[in-house]
C-alpha cells in the first residue's frame, strides 16, 4: 500500500470514529433554541416533542427561547455552536425560509450554514378580530378595510406572517396597516385591547382565544380547512389560490455528523408516532411533518425558492 493510500485510509478511519463517538449519548443536556417566544407555536412544539426524544435518546432536552428579528437571534445562536448534538435548532418557515426574502444582510444562510434533522410539525395562521368585532367573515374584513384605506392594522411577529398580509392585501384589493411586534402572543393582547384591529397568530392561540370568548377566528391561510379547526373557513374559499401553510422543523449546526442526525431524526419520528403527541399536538390545531433529513432537505429549499418569489411579486424589497 502506497503512502497517499495509508492516509485517505487513516483519515476515513479517525472520521468515522469520531462520527461514532458523537454518535452516541454523552449524558451531557441537549439545548434546542427556539428563536420565538414562550407561548408561541413554536415553543409549543418543542415543549410536545423533546421529553418523548430525551426518552429515545437518553439525554435531557433544555428548551432555551431566544426571540428576537425574526427568529435570527436564536438562528444565530445554533449556526455558531459546535456540531456535536447538543445544540439544535426548533425553528419554523420564517428563520428558515421566508428571512431569506426579507432580510437584507442576512448574517446567516439557512441552506449552507445548517443541517436539516427532521420535520416537525404543520399548521397554518388564523385571521382574528375581537370578539365583540362587527366583522364576522374574512368578506367582513376586506369590505371593512376598503372603507378605511390604510388605517385598519394588523398585528404581525414573524416574515412569514408580514408576507401574508401582503399577499391578502393585493388579492383582496386592500390597504392596511401592518404592524411588527416580537412576539404573537403580543399581538393578541392589542386586538383584545383594542390597539390592534386584527392579527394573524397560530391556531392555538386562536383557539384557546375563541374558547375563552376573547378573539373570533374569520379564516385560515392554507389553502384547505384545517383538520383541527373545520368550522374555519380557508381564505382561498374568498380568494382562490391563497395559500400558506406554517411548518416548524429541527435543524443544527452545519457540519454535524451524519450519525448524529439520523439518531435525532429517528427520535423525532418515534414521538411523532404516539398518538398522546398528535393529541397533544392537535390541542394547538397542528399535525405532525414527519420528513427525514433528505425530504426535509429538498422541502426547505422548495420553500425558500417560494418565500422569495412571492415576496417580489408582493413588491416587499429586504430591510
Amino acid at each position: 500500500m502506497d503512502r497517499r493510500s495509508l492516509l485517505t485510509l487513516l483519515g476515513l478511519t479517525l472520521t468515522t470514529s469520531v462520527g461514532s463517538v458523537f454518535a452516541q449519548p454523552s449524558g451531557r443536556p441537549v439545548r434546542v433554541v427556539v428563536p420565538l417566544p414562550a407561548g408561541s407555536s413554536n415553543d409549543h412544539v418543542a415543549r410536545v416533542l423533546t421529553p418523548y426524544m430525551a426518552t429515545t435518546l437518553g439525554q435531557t432536552l433544555v428548551i432555551d427561547n431566544k426571540a428576537g428579528g425574526n427568529g435570527t437571534i436564536g438562528t444565530l445562536d445554533v449556526v455558531r455552536a459546535a456540531p456535536d448534538g447538543l445544540t439544535l435548532l426548533l425553528a419554523s418557515n420564517s428563520p428558515l425560509a421566508a428571512n431569506v426574502a426579507f432580510v437584507k444582510n442576512m448574517p446567516y444562510d439557512p441552506q449552507r450554514e445548517l443541517t436539516p434533522i427532521a420535520g416537525a410539525s404543520l399548521t397554518n395562521h388564523v385571521l382574528m378580530v375581537k370578539a365583540g368585532s362587527p366583522i364576522r367573515s374574512l368578506a367582513e374584513f376586506i369590505a371593512y378595510a376598503k372603507q378605511r384605506p390604510g388605517k385598519v392594522s394588523v398585528g404581525y411577529s414573524t416574515t412569514s406572517v408580514q408576507l401574508q398580509i401582503a399577499t391578502l392585501s393585493k388579492m383582496a384589493g386592500i390597504e392596511v396597516l401592518a404592524v411588527p411586534y416580537k412576539g404573537s402572543p403580543a399581538t393578541i393582547t392589542d386586538v383584545i385591547g383594542g390597539a390592534l384591529d386584527a392579527t394573524l397568530t397560530d391556531p392555538g392561540n386562536a383557539l384557546a382565544q375563541v374558547k375563552g370568548g376573547q378573539l373570533r377566528a374569520l379564516a385560515v391561510s392554507s389553502l384547505k380547512r384545517n383538520p383541527v379547526t373545520p368550522d374555519w373557513p380557508a381564505i382561498s374559499e374568498t380568494l382562490p389560490g391563497f395559500d400558506f401553510p406554517s411548518w416548524n422543523v429541527l435543524m443544527g449546526p452545519a457540519g454535524l455528523p451524519r450519525e448524529i442526525v439520523n439518531r435525532l431524526s429517528n427520535a423525532v419520528m418515534q414521538a411523532q408516532k404516539r398518538k398522546d403527541v398528535v393529541d397533544k399536538l392537535a390541542v394547538a390545531g397542528t399535525t405532525p411533518l414527519i420528513m427525514g433529513p433528505d425530504e426535509l432537505k429538498a422541502f426547505i429549499d422548495a420553500e425558500t425558492a417560494k418565500w422569495v418569489k412571492l415576496a417580489r411579486e408582493a413588491n416587499i424589497q429586504p430591510e
